[in-house]
Protein backbone atom coordinates (compact mmCIF):
# COMPACT_ATOMS: atom_id res chain seq x y z
CA UNK A 1 0.00 0.00 0.00
CA UNK A 2 1.16 3.29 -0.73
CA UNK A 3 0.75 6.74 0.59
CA UNK A 4 1.19 10.34 0.41
CA UNK A 5 2.18 12.85 3.39
CA UNK A 6 1.09 16.06 2.78
CA UNK A 7 0.95 19.34 4.99
CA UNK A 8 -2.09 21.23 5.74
CA UNK A 9 -1.84 24.47 6.80
CA UNK A 10 -4.72 26.95 7.90
CA UNK A 11 -4.62 30.47 7.69
CA UNK A 12 -7.14 32.97 8.91
CA UNK A 13 -7.50 34.90 5.63
CA UNK A 14 -3.74 34.94 3.76
CA UNK A 15 -3.82 31.12 1.84
CA UNK A 16 -4.36 32.57 -1.60
CA UNK A 17 -0.75 35.26 -0.97
CA UNK A 18 1.14 32.08 1.02
CA UNK A 19 0.85 29.55 -1.49
CA UNK A 20 1.59 31.85 -4.46
CA UNK A 21 4.70 32.58 -2.29
CA UNK A 22 5.31 28.92 -1.92
CA UNK A 23 4.38 28.34 -5.49
CA UNK A 24 7.22 31.55 -6.51
CA UNK A 25 9.78 29.82 -4.28
CA UNK A 26 9.11 26.20 -4.38
CA UNK A 27 7.40 25.68 -7.94
CA UNK A 28 4.92 23.34 -9.18
CA UNK A 29 1.24 22.92 -10.21
CA UNK A 30 -0.66 25.27 -7.92
CA UNK A 31 -4.74 24.82 -7.64
CA UNK A 32 -7.25 26.84 -5.15
CA UNK A 33 -11.14 26.29 -4.89
CA UNK A 34 -12.86 29.32 -3.41
CA UNK A 35 -15.44 29.21 -0.50
CA UNK A 36 -17.74 30.94 -3.43
CA UNK A 37 -17.65 28.54 -5.44
CA UNK A 38 -18.86 25.60 -4.09
CA UNK A 39 -21.69 27.65 -2.31
CA UNK A 40 -19.77 27.70 1.54
CA UNK A 41 -19.46 31.03 2.39
CA UNK A 42 -22.27 32.25 4.82
CA UNK A 43 -20.97 36.00 4.06
CA UNK A 44 -20.15 38.22 0.62
CA UNK A 45 -16.73 39.09 2.26
CA UNK A 46 -15.84 34.82 2.25
CA UNK A 47 -16.95 34.21 -1.36
CA UNK A 48 -13.22 34.63 -2.29
CA UNK A 49 -11.48 32.75 0.32
CA UNK A 50 -9.71 29.85 -0.20
CA UNK A 51 -11.42 26.92 0.61
CA UNK A 52 -8.61 24.49 -0.55
CA UNK A 53 -5.30 25.03 -2.17
CA UNK A 54 -2.78 22.01 -3.24
CA UNK A 55 0.83 22.87 -4.39
CA UNK A 56 2.39 19.80 -5.50
CA UNK A 57 5.88 20.67 -6.50
CA UNK A 58 8.00 18.87 -9.48
CA UNK A 59 9.96 16.60 -6.43
CA UNK A 60 6.62 15.21 -5.37
CA UNK A 61 6.09 17.39 -2.03
CA UNK A 62 3.03 18.78 -1.49
CA UNK A 63 1.42 21.94 0.14
CA UNK A 64 -2.43 22.28 0.89
CA UNK A 65 -3.67 25.35 2.32
CA UNK A 66 -7.76 26.92 3.36
CA UNK A 67 -8.59 29.80 4.57
CA UNK A 68 -10.58 29.82 7.77
CA UNK A 69 -14.07 31.69 7.73
CA UNK A 70 -15.79 33.43 10.64
CA UNK A 71 -17.86 30.58 11.55
CA UNK A 72 -14.58 28.25 11.85
CA UNK A 73 -12.42 28.97 14.56
CA UNK A 74 -9.73 30.75 13.83
CA UNK A 75 -5.99 28.74 12.95
CA UNK A 76 -3.33 28.91 16.14
CA UNK A 77 0.19 28.43 14.52
CA UNK A 78 2.95 26.51 16.35
CA UNK A 79 4.63 23.29 17.45
CA UNK A 80 5.00 22.58 14.13
CA UNK A 81 7.43 23.15 11.12
CA UNK A 82 7.58 22.20 7.89
CA UNK A 83 10.36 20.56 6.84
CA UNK A 84 12.27 20.63 3.78
CA UNK A 85 15.44 18.24 3.11
CA UNK A 86 17.81 18.19 0.39
CA UNK A 87 21.46 17.67 -0.98
CA UNK A 88 21.79 20.43 -3.30
CA UNK A 89 23.27 23.08 -1.51
CA UNK A 90 22.63 25.98 -3.73
CA UNK A 91 18.91 25.16 -4.27
CA UNK A 92 18.47 24.38 -1.18
CA UNK A 93 19.83 27.71 0.20
CA UNK A 94 17.89 29.95 -2.01
CA UNK A 95 14.47 28.48 -1.33
CA UNK A 96 15.51 29.79 2.33
CA UNK A 97 16.97 33.14 1.71
CA UNK A 98 13.69 33.33 -0.42
CA UNK A 99 11.05 31.89 1.94
CA UNK A 100 13.17 34.54 4.73
CA UNK A 101 12.15 36.75 2.88
CA UNK A 102 10.35 39.43 4.71
CA UNK A 103 10.22 36.54 7.59
CA UNK A 104 12.53 36.09 10.20
CA UNK A 105 15.85 33.55 10.53
CA UNK A 106 15.57 31.99 13.32
CA UNK A 107 18.45 30.03 12.80
CA UNK A 108 21.00 30.73 10.41
CA UNK A 109 21.92 27.82 8.09
CA UNK A 110 25.00 26.58 8.84
CA UNK A 111 27.17 22.99 9.22
CA UNK A 112 25.58 21.33 12.16
CA UNK A 113 27.00 18.79 14.84
CA UNK A 114 25.69 15.45 12.86
CA UNK A 115 27.50 16.94 9.33
CA UNK A 116 24.84 18.38 7.35
CA UNK A 117 23.69 21.95 6.81
CA UNK A 118 20.28 22.92 8.58
CA UNK A 119 18.81 26.28 9.23
CA UNK A 120 15.25 27.24 10.80
CA UNK A 121 13.12 30.44 9.85
CA UNK A 122 9.58 31.60 10.01
CA UNK A 123 8.53 32.59 6.74
CA UNK A 124 6.19 35.89 6.29
CA UNK A 125 2.91 34.00 6.83
CA UNK A 126 3.97 33.12 10.28
CA UNK A 127 4.95 29.22 9.85
CA UNK A 128 7.93 27.48 10.74
CA UNK A 129 10.41 25.62 8.21
CA UNK A 130 13.79 23.42 9.26
CA UNK A 131 16.31 23.41 6.60
CA UNK A 132 18.69 20.55 6.28
CA UNK A 133 20.92 19.62 3.52
CA UNK A 134 22.74 16.29 3.21
CA UNK A 135 25.28 15.75 0.55
CA UNK A 136 28.02 18.50 0.98
CA UNK A 137 28.08 22.72 0.96
CA UNK A 138 30.80 24.74 1.91
CA UNK A 139 33.88 24.07 3.67
CA UNK A 140 34.01 25.83 6.62
CA UNK A 141 37.66 27.09 6.55
CA UNK A 142 39.28 27.44 10.24
CA UNK A 143 39.79 31.06 11.60
CA UNK A 144 43.93 31.62 10.85
CA UNK A 145 45.33 32.08 14.51
CA UNK A 146 46.84 35.43 15.73
CA UNK A 147 49.93 35.95 15.17
CA UNK A 148 50.92 33.19 13.41
CA UNK A 149 54.17 33.54 11.70
CA UNK A 150 53.94 33.84 7.82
Amino acid sequence: MTYKLATYINFETSARQAVEFYQSVLGGKLTMSTFGEYGMAQREDENSLIMHAQLETDSGAVIMASDTPAYMEKPKHGGFSVALFGEDYDSVKDKFAALAEGGQILEPLVKAPWGDYFGMLQDPFGIAWMFNISGGGPDIAAEPESGADS
